[in-house]
Order: C-alpha cells, then structure tokens, then sequence
C-alpha cells in the first residue's frame, strides 16, 4: 500500500492515516507530494490526480485501488485488518467512537482556522491571544474538552476508548494545535494529550515534521520565519 501524503509539520489530515497506520504496524510506503499550489495545473495536484480523482491528500493506494479521505482510509483498514483493534469491540462504544471522528471531521472550524497545524512552532502568545479574542475558539475547546472527558471517564483511559484507535489518532492532529498554541485544558486533557503525545506513531511523525525544516509562508498566519 501506498499513502499520498503532504508536509508533516502543517498537514492534520496527513497525519491521521499515518500515525494510525505506523502504531498498528501496518505496512505502507510513503509518497510524499509537496503541496506547492492551489492551482489544477500545480506539480502537486499533477501527482495525486494521477492516482486518484479529488486532487487531495491523505490517500492511499492499495494494489492500484485509491482510497481517499481520512474516514474512509480508517475504515477501509478496520476491514482489510480486522484482528487489529482499530475500532472499540463494544457495538456502541464503536457508534461513540465513530460519532466522535465524524464530529471532528465536519465541526470545530474556529478551533481549525485559528489554530493551524503546526507541529514546530510554539505559539503560546497566539493561543493566549485567540483565547481571550476569539469566542469560537473557546466554544470548540469546551465542547474538546467535554467529548474526551466523558470517553475518559467511561473508559478509564489512558485513551479514550480503552486502547490506542483510530479515534485517538484522528485527535493527534488537535492534540498537536493545543500544545503549539499552549491552550488551556484540564488535568485529564493535559493527561491524555501526554498519552496521545508519546505513543510510537505519534513520536515518529512528529520527530519526522520535526526534521523537514520545511518553512512554507502561505502555511504561517502567525511568523514570518522559522525562527518566530
């Protein structure tokens, strides 16, 4: 198989299938495609129109056959794997699980838009900024917040639904947002976002965005170098 991806240190949706894939062992070759831009005739969207037909990242490609988009790769895996745990045993706790990733997938614009992915930088000035500016911010960290503490709660950690799953790894992104912009969370936020943070997956694509040292300026709202 392999999995299309984009810059590490600013692509979450990258980072989804990737860190899922990597902690459960799941063989893949990577291709990374540099996004270079929006435009239809773009080296990028050259590259990844060829495998497949929405011109985006993450996908993945198995024996000639595209998968796209981060929900359908995780389920395409929890099919073609089914002895791997990638989705709660329970039936419910599965629909949580599933309800949880669908809600990230199509909710928390503020928390999104304000607070890109950048995996490098530290931005506690900014987060304390938006913090204090920005409503919606603060609406999509509280609703964060409730959504993990109840899963917490139920399932006794360390993750939230038990073990290590394709929920968690769809967080990893957002677990990555609230540590670069230094966003206030509780003591069992703070807990699970150190759980989620030392996992294999997650410390391998992490130390990997770390070492591209790939500075892109349309993907920096907030520096104008590497340096701040």
């Amino acid at each position: 198989m392999q999995l299309y991806i984009d810059n590490k240190n600013y692509s979450s949706w990258s980072m989804r299938p990737w860190v899922l894939m990597r902690h459960f062992g799941i063989p893949f070759e990577e291709v990374m495609v540099r996004f270079d831009s929006f435009e239809a005739d773009s080296a990028f969207k050259a590259t990844v129109n060829a495998v497949g037909p929405t011109g985006k990242v993450p996908l993945l490609v198995d024996e000639g056959f595209a998968v796209w988009d981060t929900l359908a790769i995780a389920e395409y895996l929890a099919e073609k794997f089914p002895t791997l745990p990638l989705w709660p045993v329970d039936q419910r706790q599965r629909a949580r699980a599933r309800s949880l990733c669908a809600e990230m997938h199509s909710g928390f614009g503020h928390l999104r838009n304000h607070c890109s992915q950048n995996l490098e930088a530290s931005l506690p000035e900014v987060g304390a900024r938006l913090i204090a500016e920005q409503p919606g911010v603060v609406s999509d960290l509280q609703r964060l917040q409730a959504m993990w503490t109840e899963a917490l709660d139920q399932s006794g950690g360390p993750f939230l639904f038990g073990s290590f799953g394709i929920t968690d790894a769809y967080f990893a992104p957002v677990v990555g947002r609230i540590r670069t912009y230094a966003l206030p969370v509780s003591d069992i936020v703070n807990e699970y976002i150190a759980n989620v943070w030392e996992t294999p997956g997650v410390e391998a694509f992490v130390g990997e965005a770390l070492a591209e040292k790939d500075f892109r300026e349309f993907e920096e709202p907030y520096r104008k170098s590497a340096a701040g």
